[in-house]
């Protein structure tokens, strides 16, 4: 299963999302506040991000 960032434009809020989820967002809006969303909204995990988010990990 594939994973995206949702940033809405309303809150600022960015969260990685599935695929299930991002449609969900595309109907309903940000979780957060309901500021409808689109396409644009979504994009690839950073992968500096990701790389930071696992360098504790043992």
């Amino acid at each position: 299963m594939s994973t995206v960032e949702f940033t809405c434009s309303g809150c600022g809020q960015t969260i990685e999302v599935n695929d299930e989820m991002r449609e969900t967002i595309l109907s309903v809006g940000c979780p957060v506040c309901t500021t409808p969303a689109s396409d644009d909204d979504f994009a690839a995990p950073d992968e500096d991000d990701a790389a930071t988010l696992g360098a504790g990990d043992s």
